[in-house]
């Protein structure tokens, strides 16, 4: 409630600083007029009281201090917290990365728009998106089935939440964790059981390890507003890491290659704009004046600046002499230092040459087995680090005895149709060898639907035939 000394309630409305400070009836409004307020609670208690002074007052008196209120603590995200000057968070705050040698600053969120950074991230975190993810139990025989009854089945392998495919949120992770080293989900749970998982970026969340070695996780919503979760509520997916707590960002630890190859990106662009690129020149033995030195200058902004113009013809006065151009060893060694980034920055990832579409080598049968030496080294190790994630994070310790979460990586281990054909013949035991797979087992490695036959889930023995009994002429054992 406020209260106005008398007199004044009337005169304060009708008076405004775009007049002047004069009223509406002519009189001195805000520059001749003190008003006395008094702030009161709902209640009737007295909570402050203030002068609201005129213009003029401002040099007559000096203002009262308004009443020292604590400051509140606003929620921040996890890269405002920093440990001191040195701490790269604050320079990725205030300059947009941390400094490199090569003079450019290196953020996980920059580091994307460098074409093999975006590349690397982009074939391994699609990799891990693609493959299904099966929540798997062990029968008493120790043989594993689809866990299709428990409730994280669906969560894992089909949609984790409401808004994103199982896809796209383990893209997402995966791509958190290769450039900022982690990657975190909150826990939704009814009950005991897990029902959702929701993506939070790494730039909203602040882990922190206690004295009794338990972990907590300070994250800020959207909205700004802070909780504090245990790591109970929190799926943490690392990568590797020094402390055991906090995984190390690839992009900070390979911000000098990355930096030399995003320069060296950039010193190519600045050419093509601003380089002047003449295939040769006509020259002149004689001195030009003036006016046609001024003519040439024009000619060569507006003809011969910038890629569209690129290597055309410059012609000067009489006299002239053809003298082409080569490539100097400048430009050469430009190509090479990009050529060179690009397998540095690609090793941080551990991709090969030829995944990143650079390699002018026709590597023929010899890409697939680059193929396989991708997923058995480069995305193998991820694989087993999203299985323990979910076993550490989303099962119980009684579950963990029967269950595990488990990649199919059939799909980028499979070789060509005639491979893939004479392996599942020595499967079936074609040429006398002892099978090691069922007609059925065969047909759903190549994704057909289940046989019937009641004789389909045995291994057959390849030296009798079924009706007889006796060893088979020639036949063959075929899914």
């Amino acid at each position: 409630m406020v209260r106005e000394d008398e007199g004044v309630s009337a005169h304060r409305r009708c008076c405004r600083f775009g007049n002047g400070g004069w009223c509406s009836d002519g009189r001195r409004g805000y520059a001749e007029r003190i008003r006395l307020q008094e702030t009161r609670h709902p209640n009737g208690r007295l909570i402050g009281t203030r002068k609201d002074m005129g213009i003029l007052d401002l040099f007559r008196s000096k203002p009262e201090a308004a009443p020292s209120v604590a400051p509140k603590r606003a929620p921040r995200a996890d890269w405002q917290y920093f440990d001191g000057l040195n701490d790269p968070r604050l320079a990725a705050f205030l300059g947009g990365g941390a400094e490199t040698a090569s003079g450019m600053a290196v953020t996980p969120k920059a580091a994307l728009f460098n074409t093999t950074v975006f590349r690397c991230v982009d074939l391994i975190s699609g990799s891990i998106g693609m493959l299904p993810f099966y929540l798997m139990h062990k029968d008493g025989k120790g043989r594993l089935h689809p866990a299709d009854d428990h409730s994280l089945f669906d969560v894992l392998l089909t949609q984790p939440n409401n808004w994103q495919t199982a896809y796209e949120f383990r893209r997402q992770l995966q791509s958190h964790a290769l450039t900022y080293g982690n990657a975190y989900a909150r826990i939704v749970r009814n009950g005991k059981r897990v029902v959702a998982l929701q993506p939070l970026h790494p730039t909203n969340v602040t882990v922190e390890q206690k004295d009794d070695l338990t972990v907590i996780y300070k994250v800020v919503l959207k909205g700004g507003r802070y909780v504090q979760l245990p790591q109970s509520e929190v799926f943490h997916l690392r990568d590797m890491t020094d402390d055991g707590v906090i995984g190390l960002s690839r992009v900070q630890q390979a911000k000098e290659a990355i930096g030399l190859a995003m320069q060296t990106e950039k010193a190519a662009a600045r050419l093509f704009k601003n380089g002047t690129m003449v295939g040769g020149a006509l020259t002149h033995p004689g001195k030009l004046g003036d006016p046609e030195f001024e003519n040439l200058d024009t000619s060569l902004k507006e003809k011969f600046s910038g890629a569209e113009n690129a290597h055309k013809w410059l012609i000067l006065e009489e006299g002239m002499k053809a003298e082409p151009f080569s490539q100097t060893a400048r430009d050469s060694q430009q190509i090479e230092t990009r050529n060179h980034q690009i397998e540095e920055v690609a090793r941080a990832f551990g991709v090969p040459r030829p995944l990143l579409m650079m390699d002018d080598t026709s590597w023929g049968s010899g890409i697939e087995t680059l193929g396989q030496l991708f997923v058995r080294y480069g995305l193998a190790p991820w694989f087993t680090a999203w299985e323990q994630a979910v076993s550490r994070c989303l099962l119980t310790r009684e579950e963990r005895r029967s269950y595990q979460a488990d990649f199919d990586e059939r799909e980028l281990l499979r070789g060509s149709i005639k491979d893939q054909a004479e392996f599942l013949a020595k499967a079936l035991g074609s040429g006398g060898s002892r099978p090691w797979m069922s007609q059925n087992e065969a047909r759903d490695y190549v994704g057909l639907s289940q046989s019937d036959d009641p004789d389909a889930d045995s291994l057959k023995n390849p030296m009798t035939q079924p009706e007889t009994g006796r060893p088979p002429s020639g036949t063959r054992n075929e899914p």
